[in-house]
């Protein structure tokens, strides 16, 4: 172990274990089935009780996903679906939770799905592109955790 019970990795925690892909894909269904009734709920209210056309509900919608998970990355450390499963978040150099900056940027890549038509397809790269870099990485960090200043998922 070194100074301050940071591994060789920057970012990484000594004494505790990386949570692998598996386990991050499952509480993130998890969580999408929840924000997904939440969200569905709150917006098919904000319908109801606004003059807004029904299709407006839908970009909230989309950004609500992303606001889901900053929330309870940044109150908590873990989602509902995480704290489920026994996974946390920790932020950049190994601090209990991320703070708003590292999870809404650890969460961007979910913003895609704003961008009509395309935004699909930009978001299932991005999401590829971080199972890829996760299941390579030593640390189990993604792309994102490291564009987020070193966020990792660890088991507790």
């Amino acid at each position: 172990m070194t100074a301050g019970g940071y591994g060789q990795n920057p970012g990484q925690v000594v004494g505790v274990a990386a949570a692998g892909i598996g386990g991050r894909a499952a509480a993130r269904f998890i969580d999408w089935i929840i924000a997904g009734i939440i969200g569905g709920l709150l917006f098919w209210v904000l319908e109801r009780v606004s003059d807004l056309p029904g299709w407006v509900s839908i970009l909230p919608g989309a950004g609500f996903g992303f606001l889901y998970f900053v929330f309870f990355e940044v109150v908590t450390g873990s989602t509902p679906g995480k704290k489920l499963l026994g996974l946390h978040v920790t932020g950049a150099g190994g601090a209990t939770k991320p703070n708003v900056v590292e999870s809404a940027k650890r969460n961007a890549y979910m913003l895609f799905n704003l961008i009509p038509w395309v935004g699909g397809i930009f978001w299932f790269f991005a999401a590829i592109a971080i199972a890829v870099t996760v299941t390579a990485s030593s640390t189990k960090q993604g792309w994102h955790d490291n564009f987020a200043g070193g966020t990792q998922v660890v088991k507790r």
